[in-house]
This record gives structure tokens, C-alpha cells and sequence, in this order.
């Protein structure tokens, strides 16, 4: 007992010393070390259990919780049932395999108007015959198709529902380079079993991507927006969005080796998104611009890169001719977008509307040119009723020169309807070039022809600036 008193007074009497010397501070770390004991610090008044747990409830709620808490309730989950056909053959037809079979397919999508209008990608609706939409409240619907734009691998789809929730809409026309971005959706169809989408983080990589095909891959991917953000197999449909919970794009492709997200994720910008759904559900169909003009690459390094564009061809009576654009002219800027090569160009062209202004400018002009947009040749041209649910215009120079196509001859796909798009392997923006051993020339012959053959037929078309052969069997109507 006695040590244990000797012990405080000795420990009291050191404090007091080092209290008392002149230039120290009894917190002074120097005091310490030469031998005073510090003053034990006065505590910290204790928090109430409820203020302690809101502060730590508070930290966790970052700017990324609070954007996927705006976004994620109007994000969807998309069923699809679609209708594969087989290619003939003696054996399946010998054992009775039929030439069809259902097929299952995922994809995602967001409401982004509180009438029900949902925004998608082509590709996640092509050929559907039944799409249903589960919300991530468990609510089911059978979804209607509105539109779709292979070109820019846009669909909307429309639900009947109340109390719908709706994504919040932003715009990527001033994307930063580093910003954070989400990508939500339903990665490997996870929906199915659990309504709740998934969220992964990332930022924005790069702007205006342009995107050619590979492998098996058909069509362009233009001025994109590139993420890190996690993109798989069933994301492709759902909402980018920036950390104030805004949709800026629409997921829409990876770039991968192994078939999963390898940081290389690609979304549509949502400003073009908008004006292909507003074109659809306003007029059922895109309603795009065109200024008569092509365009190829102005040299090339030996690694394949371009640096720059000239103008190609130049059509009559074009808004080109009117700018007094000619061939050789070599272009820098559309719009303030440098252009570097063709696809640059044609990222451009894919956001214009008829009536719209692009200025150009052009190496070696004093001033900037001026073009308005005029309707495009294709939509301007005699339709020719092929089928029910079909139609085809002919193919002309200046549909050539508008579409870049590779043939001068064919029938053109303007028009064809869902129920006709399932049992034709064909798609708007088509060229039929060959059925069976007859040479399409004209609208007006393929149209004889497709109103003529029953059984198997044998189809070439153009898509994507590649040729295409399918072979299938077609019955008629009453055939």
C-alpha cells in the first residue's frame, strides 16, 4: 500500500514540476522526453449512440450511393423470346429436327419518361417476339416495341404502368475526361432471380470513340463514351450516369478478349440517345440528314492511322455542291469535331436532322462554310409496297452516295415490321441484292419476286458494307 502511495506523489510531484518550468507546455512532446509526465488530454464528451451511428451512416453515403439511389429504381430488367431459324439440311429434315426453335435472351433498359417509355438497345430487342420488363420492385409487364434504330442501336419500348419511376436525364455534351461514371443494369441476367440492378463504378475514359466491327460483329459504334466502369453480358441496355445520379449514356459494348468487362466499356451518348427515341415515338422512324457529299482518309501512316479527311465525291444538286465543297477539299472540323478519319464524319452525319447547320472547315478556305442539312435521297424516293409490313426503295447514285453502299444496283430496306423482321432475316438499311439466281436491279423487282417465292430461298444483302448470304424457308401468306 505504501509503494502504491509513494508511487502517486512521486508522479504528482513530476507533474507539478513540469507544469511549473518556465517554457514548457505539459503537452509539449520535448517535455516528455526529458522526463515530465504530460497531462492526460480531457476527454472528448461522449456522443449519443444515435449521433455516433448517423455519422458513420453519413461517411458511407458517398456521392456514388446517392447517384445509384437516383437512378436505379427506373432501371429494368429485359426478357426477350425470339424465333431462331436452322440453316437446311438433309439430316435435320431426315430426323424431323425442326427449322425453329425459341430462344431466351437478357438484356437492360431505363425509364426515362413517367408514361412508361423505356429507352434500350437495338440489339437487345432485334427479332423479339415477346419482351417483358421487370421492374426492380418485382412488378412485371409485357412491353410494347415503339421503334428501333439498327443504326445507332437504339430501341424504345412502352409499359402501361402507375407510379412508374423515372431515371433522371443529364447530357453528354460536356463530359469530363476523370469524372466518375456507373454503369447499372443486369449483368448475366441477374434480374431474373433478383430485381435489384447491379451498379459498378468507373470513370470517364475517353470521348467520341468510333467503333469498327470484329469477328462476327456487323455495323459502327460512333462517338462513343468510354468507361472503366464494369460492363458485361446483360448490361447492355442500361443507363450510364455521372455522380449526380444522371443518365449521360446508354451501355451498349465491350472491347474483350475473354467475353467479360476488361475495363473497356462503351455507352451511347445520351443527347443522341434522345433524339433517336424522340424521332420514334414521334414519327415511328429516324428522320436523318444529309449533306451529298463522301469522304476517305487523307493519308495514312504505315501503321494504318489517319490524319485527316478530303472530300471524295461530291453529289449534283446536294447542299455540298451549294457550299462549293469539291473533291479534294480537305476537311478539319465539323461542328468544332476535328475529324481524323471517314468515321469521324460519319459521327457527325448520325446526329444531324434535315434543316439542321454543320460548319466545316476547310484546309486553305479564309472562312468557315455553312451547310443546311437536307432530307436524305432514300427517304425522298418512291417506296414500293414489297409485302405486307415491307418496303423497299431502288437503289439510285445519290442513295449509293448517301448510304456509302458497295453496289450501285439493289432494292433498299426503308421499312419492315416486327412480326415480318421475325420470319425475313432482313433489317431497315438493307440492300437485297440477289434472291435466289435473280439479280435485284429494282424495288419493283424484288417486290415480284418476294410476292412470287415459296420455300427455300436463297438471299444476298448488303448490311453494314459487308455481303450477306441466308439461306431459308419462306411460306407465303395462303401458300
Amino acid at each position: 500500500m505504501g509503494g502504491c502511495r509513494d508511487g502517486r506523489a512521486r508522479e504528482a510531484s513530476a507533474t507539478t514540476a513540469a507544469a511549473e518550468a518556465p517554457g514548457r507546455s505539459v503537452e509539449d512532446p520535448a517535455a516528455a522526453l526529458a522526463g515530465a509526465t504530460m497531462l492526460p488530454r480531457r476527454a472528448a464528451p461522449a456522443r449519443e449512440p444515435a449521433a455516433a451511428t448517423q455519422e458513420v451512416d453519413d461517411g458511407r453515403t458517398s456521392a456514388i450511393v446517392r447517384a445509384a439511389r437516383r437512378v436505379s429504381p427506373a432501371v429494368v430488367s429485359i426478357s426477350t423470346l425470339r424465333r431462331e431459324y436452322r440453316a437446311p439440311s438433309f439430316f435435320n429434315d431426315f430426323f424431323g429436327v425442326p427449322r425453329t426453335r425459341q430462344a431466351v435472351g437478357f438484356g437492360s433498359g431505363f425509364i426515362f419518361r413517367p408514361d412508361g417509355y423505356i429507352i434500350t438497345n437495338d440489339h437487345v430487342i432485334d427479332g423479339a417476339e415477346r419482351i417483358q420488363v421487370t421492374l426492380p420492385d418485382g412488378r412485371d409487364f409485357e412491353a410494347r416495341l415503339i421503334g428501333t434504330d439498327p443504326l445507332a442501336d437504339v430501341a424504345v419500348l412502352r409499359i402501361d404502368g402507375r407510379d412508374l419511376p423515372v431515371a433522371p436525364l443529364g447530357t453528354s455534351h460536356d463530359l469530363l475526361i476523370g469524372e466518375w461514371a456507373l454503369a447499372i443494369g443486369n449483368p448475366l441476367a441477374t434480374l431474373l432471380s433478383d430485381p435489384e440492378p447491379t451498379v459498378t463504378a468507373g470513370v470517364i475514359s475517353a470521348l467520341n470513340r468510333n467503333l469498327t466491327p470484329s469477328g462476327r460483329e456487323a455495323g459502327f459504334y460512333l462517338g462513343m463514351i468510354q468507361t472503366d466502369a464494369s460492363i458485361n453480358p446483360g448490361n447492355s441496355g442500361g443507363p450510364l450516369v455521372d455522380a449526380e445520379g444522371r443518365v449521360i449514356g446508354v451501355n451498349s459494348s465491350i472491347f474483350s478478349r475473354s467475353g467479360g468487362s476488361e475495363g473497356l466499356g462503351f455507352a451511347i451518348p445520351i443527347d443522341r440517345a434522345l433524339l433517336v427515341a424522340g424521332d420514334l415515338i414521334d414519327h415511328g422512324e429516324v428522320r436523318r440528314a444529309w449533306l451529298g457529299m463522301d469522304v476517305e482518309p487523307s493519308e495514312q501512316d504505315i501503321w494504318g492511322r489517319t490524319r485527316g479527311v478530303v472530300v471524295a465525291r461530291v453529289t449534283p444538286n446536294s447542299p455540298a455542291t451549294s457550299a462549293g465543297l469539291r473533291p479534294g477539299d480537305r476537311l478539319l472540323e465539323a461542328n468544332g469535331r476535328r475529324l481524323m478519319t471517314p468515321l469521324d464524319y460519319q459521327a457527325v452525319l448520325l446526329d444531324l436532322r434535315p434543316g439542321d447547320e454543320v460548319a466545316l472547315t476547310v484546309e486553305g478556305r479564309s472562312r468557315t462554310l455553312t451547310l443546311e442539312a437536307s432530307t436524305l435521297p432514300s427517304e425522298s424516293a418512291a417506296r414500293v409496297t414489297a409485302l405486307e409490313q415491307l418496303e423497299l426503295v431502288t437503289v439510285t447514285p445519290a442513295i449509293r452516295d448517301e448510304r456509302g453502299l458497295r453496289f450501285d444496283a439493289g432494292a433498299l430496306v426503308v421499312s419492315i415490321g416486327p412480326e415480318l423482321a421475325r420470319q425475313l432475316p432482313l433489317r431497315e438499311g438493307d440492300v437485297i441484292l440477289q434472291i435466289n439466281r435473280a439479280r435485284i436491279t429494282s424495288a419493283e423487282q424484288a417486290a415480284r419476286l418476294l410476292r412470287t417465292v415459296s420455300g427455300q430461298v436463297d438471299l444476298w444483302f448488303e448490311r453494314g458494307g459487308a455481303v450477306s448470304r441466308v439461306v431459308f424457308y419462306w411460306r407465303r401468306a395462303g401458300v
